[in-house]
């Protein structure tokens, strides 16, 4: 069987250092690939890398067992990425925010009320980002992760500035999202307990 999203030889060197050589993964429907490794090793330079945010030095990612590099547009109308800064606007409101982002890609069809709830950021709605707390607005990156109808999630250190709730609630979450057929790649230190595959890859 094809895997959904996969990767072939890839190499990428960042200064005078080589971070991966020749490696390789397949992702289906259903599964997590945990990118597992020290600080520095390179897991959020690989997650750039399929993101199309970093040249390879060799090899190629593949969806639907076609080259990304031939199809960005589809390819990143199918992902969204939870990276270790927000990428919010500090000015605009929690709903201002979620709206611009809604332009941005194909949204599911569930209330955003049902979401905000279930993130607890129903009374932050009409503040500001800024004036919410590292947490706060991490929840905040989770609503839109949520409110994206996409198969694929990108996940690079999700449980940052988190407390054991909310890092259970980003566990739930991931789960549910790969009960329902998506997938998900993600870094982090913390143990993973899902009860969906998961794909290693150390580096």
């Amino acid at each position: 069987m094809t895997a959904k999203l996969s990767a072939n030889n890839l190499t990428l060197i960042r200064g005078e250092s080589c971070l991966f050589q020749g490696l390789e993964f397949a992702l289906n429907p259903g599964e997590l690939l945990l990118l597992e490794g020290q600080n520095g090793s390179g897991k959020t330079s690989l997650m750039r890398a399929i993101a199309g945010m970093l040249s390879l030095e060799s090899g190629e990612i593949f969806w639907n067992d076609m080259p990304v590099s031939g199809q960005r547009q589809e390819f990143h109308g199918a992902l969204v990425w939870l990276a270790h800064r927000t990428g919010l606007k500090g000015d605009l409101t929690l709903v201002e925010n979620l709206r611009f982002e809604g332009s941005l890609r194909r949204q599911a069809k569930t209330d955003p009320e049902v979401i905000y709830e279930r993130l607890g950021i129903t009374r932050l709605k009409r503040l500001a980002l800024r004036s919410l707390s590292a947490g706060q607005q991490r929840r905040v990156a989770l609503a839109r992760m949520l409110m994206a109808a996409v198969p694929l999630w990108l996940m690079d250190e999700p449980f940052t500035n988190l407390d054991r709730e909310g890092r259970q609630l980003v566990m739930d979450l991931t789960q549910e999202h790969l009960e329902r057929g998506g997938m998900c790649v993600m870094a982090a230190h913390q143990d993973i307990k899902i009860a969906s595959p998961i794909v290693r890859v150390r580096l």
